[in-house]
């Protein structure tokens, strides 16, 4: 027996409560929101059983409300709450029955905030609980929509049913899915009993929902679900691409600034020990331009402070450095080794044109381990070179520029790495090692 097409209303047979008939020809059962009592659909709305003490989910949509998602009209005519327990956590999620009278039945799921659009698939492949338990790599399943990839086994059981149904759900009734997803849908392989079905599912933004039920949604998400697309933004791939870019060409232009020599003021600049402390005088002009004072010396398992005082055209004091040249030299079992620099520098920007005068003096020197084969007792070195050079550009500023544009693209390419990786953070399959 078949309901009649043209009923759109009746009376519960338990308590009399007035019930709108939404859901076509197919419903076989309706669930009583005010007792509880299921009453068989296609036969004069006879009384099967009855729900005692279900206590009503929370959601903000109710059964009768009509929306049009993906270019059809729906009509929620049930919903069902299901739970999970794992992990000592109890998840539950509502499932709203939908019913078009042109495209049939459909699910809109509210999980955690989040909402999601499910129907039947009829497509090729499966997913077994065996597969899954057996496989060393997470199974896929290709289909015409994609590649999907397990993400998680469930078991669920029904804890509260209202409304319209094309089966018989049951208070407690389980049910095992598998998920596998891909970049954008998930396919649910689901037993119940000794029935099987799949299931395509697709997010749905609450804009979209909103707009699709006229309504106003107080959805409030704590986590990303594993359907949530990520959101770009209409600039998205501008900014990352120019900033890869713009990081690029500042790298070249520091590396071209870091690579140009500049103009020699002084070359080779021979210093005996003997004559320390010693006065230079070099010519320079305030060119807004960098000036280096390179100095190395001799020394070989020793080291040697250097201390730098420079003095501007006008006798007044420029800068007081010092610098440490240091350098060893040995064998072990690991073969031959070194370590430290015979060289060091300092950098400065005249702000005056005219003679400077570097004055070079060694206060402090000293021997490593105080034996040195080819050195004479307190003399860790010799001579000390002074090489000068101007007009030095300086690559500092394209070079933090690079980082800006770096921290930049990173950051647009990290959003959608994070997005994906919170997607699939609650996989529940586990590489073994």
């Amino acid at each position: 027996m078949t309901r009649n097409p043209k009923l759109l209303s009746v009376n519960c047979t338990s308590c009399g409560a007035g019930l709108d008939v939404l859901g076509g020809g197919r419903v076989v059962v309706q669930i009583c929101p005010y007792c509880g009592t299921e009453l068989d659909a296609q036969d004069n709305y006879r009384v099967l059983r009855q729900f005692k003490d279900m206590k009503r989910p929370q959601t903000p949509f109710s059964i009768g409300m009509t929306g049009t998602l993906f270019g059809v009209e729906f009509t929620i005519i049930g919903l069902i709450e299901n739970s999970e327990r794992w992990g000592g956590r109890l998840y539950t999620w509502v499932d709203h029955q939908l019913f078009s009278p042109t495209h049939g039945y459909a699910w809109l799921t509210l999980d955690a905030g989040h909402l999601t659009f499910t129907r039947r698939y009829r497509g090729p492949g499966w997913m077994s609980e065996q597969w899954v338990e057996t496989a060393e790599t997470p199974p896929t399943v290709n289909t015409e929509h994609g590649r999907f990839r397990y993400y998680e086994t469930t078991t669920s059981s029904i804890t509260y049913v209202e409304g319209e149904f094309t089966w018989r759900p049951k208070v407690g009734e389980k049910t095992t899915t598998i998920s596998a997803m891909s970049d954008t849908a998930m396919l649910g392989f689901s037993t119940t009993g000794s029935e099987r079905e799949t299931y395509r599912s697709v997010y749905v933004p609450k804009e979209q929902a909103e707009a699709a039920f006229g309504t106003a949604l107080d959805l409030r998400s704590y986590r990303v679900h594993p359907l949530q697309p990520f959101i770009a933004g209409p600039n998205y791939h501008f900014l990352r691409n120019a900033a890869l870019v713009f990081t690029v060409i500042c790298l070249l232009m520091a590396m071209f600034f870091h690579t140009r020599t500049g103009q020699v003021v002084l070359r080779d600049f021979l210093i005996d020990r003997k004559q320390l402390p010693v006065e230079i005088t070099m010519p320079l002009e305030a060119d807004n331009q960098l000036t280096r004072i390179s100095l190395s010396g001799d020394v070989r398992n020793s080291w040697a402070y250097l201390d730098l005082e420079l003095l501007d055209p006008e006798g007044e004091p420029v800068f007081e450095a010092g610098r440490t040249i240091e350098y060893y030299t040995g064998r072990d079992s690991d073969g031959s080794w070194s370590e430290g620099s015979q060289f060091a520098s300092v950098t400065f920007r005249p702000e005056h044109t005219g003679d400077y005068t570097l004055v070079v003096d060694v206060p402090d020197q000293g021997l490593w381990n105080h034996v040195t084969a080819d050195r004479v007792p307190n003399r860790p070195f010799y001579k000390l070179k002074v090489n000068v050079r101007s007009g030095l550009p300086s690559g500092l500023w394209a070079f933090a520029l690079a980082g800006v544009f770096g921290l930049l693209f990173l950051f647009q390419f990290a959003r959608k790495h994070l997005h994906q990786r919170a997607r699939w953070s609650g996989t529940d399959w586990v590489d073994e090692d």
